[in-house]
């Protein structure tokens, strides 16, 4: 799918040479330097792998994004978002970028897939690519992913209407997935390596205030259990070393994520976990590449921090482009 200046669904214009801004992922972050580069006249191309929007396309309600009192949900947010962008001449377009050169200049972008394997070259580049859910990599998981093995709530639970169901974790994103499986669902239980929640209190205390909802606290999953389909999920207690099994007919993963930088060149310097390390101006080790959102280093992982990561990256992509181009 492309977005053109036309909106949302119609083909991209034939581009230019070279693009004065290439945007890697087009979630809250890529979005928004899209906004900000196209309303300057900048030339600016997106590319995403899922839809505009990314990740936050997978949540049910948002609550805490300033100017929606009443909440909205995430697949909304983002489709205002790529609508506002193609307003301003934004081009947004489907595939997987697999490379970046930086030894060349302007540099040079291969995508993958989406509408057909391409190569782009562009004066800037943003990396807004965000993180992946973590997974547990205990036995059963991969063997049982998507025969009750889930990482996304919103995408799979209405098919688990009635049934039981584990969620690992203890985060706003493991506590935001228990509430909206506990309407669909006949129980939910939360099994969290600590003997506290780290959500935010807001949503610990609708947790313990809905009946469908319980926790196993201090046990950590050590297996996923079924033959073709989940049947239980394995948990071992992190003092005593007891081992638990708890029937259930679906487990949702939520403990953490893992940033999707792995196609960057090695000359992008990245730190131990595998985030992307820019300075102040959210410049990379690379002059004239830039992260922004989810996927760098330090950032606080809020869709309004993502947001003004886009607009910082913007404004140093702009001075870069007047002192360099």
């Amino acid at each position: 799918m492309s977005v053109g200046a036309g909106g949302i669904g119609e083909p991209a214009e034939e581009g230019p040479a070279a693009w004065d801004m290439l945007i890697v992922g087009a979630g809250p972050a890529g979005l928004t330097s899209a906004i900000y580069a196209g309303r300057a006249r900048l030339s600016t191309l997106a590319i995403e792998k899922m839809v505009p929007g990314g990740q936050i396309v997978l949540n049910d309600v948002i609550e805490n994004y300033p100017g929606f009192p009443d909440g909205i949900t995430g697949f909304d947010l983002a489709q205002k978002m790529a609508q506002q962008a193609a307003r301003f001449g934004a081009q947004i377009q489907t595939g997987t970028v697999d490379r970046i050169e930086v030894s060349r200049y302007p540099f040079r972008i291969r995508v993958a897939g989406g509408e057909g394997d391409s190569e782009f070259e562009a004066r800037s580049v943003v990396v807004a690519t965000g993180c992946s859910p973590r997974k547990l990599g205990v036995p059963g998981e991969k063997e049982l992913a998507g025969r009750g093995v889930s990482y996304c709530a919103t995408c799979d639970g209405p098919l688990f209407a009635e049934k039981r169901l584990a969620v690992v974790g203890g985060g706003n994103t493991a506590i935001d997935e228990a509430l909206f499986l506990a309407k669909v669902a006949s129980s939910v239980t939360v099994v969290h390596r600590r003997d506290q929640l780290r959500a935010d209190p807001i949503l610990q205390e609708r947790a313990f205030a809905n009946s469908k909802v319980d926790f196993l606290w201090s046990h950590v999953v050590t297996e996923i259990v079924g033959d073709e389909y989940v049947e239980a999920v394995r948990a071992r207690h992190v003092g005593t070393g007891e081992e638990t099994e708890v029937p259930v007919d679906g487990v949702f993963i939520a403990v953490g994520e893992t940033p999707q930088a792995g196609f960057l060149p090695e000359e992008i310097a990245r730190d131990e976990r595998g985030y992307i390390v820019t300075d102040s101006d959210l410049q990379t080790s690379v002059p004239g590449v830039f992260a922004a959102g989810d996927v760098r280093a330090g950032a606080y992982r809020q869709i309004a921090s993502a947001v003004g990561d886009g607009v910082l990256a913007y404004r140093n992509i702009r001075q870069y482009l007047e002192e360099h181009v």
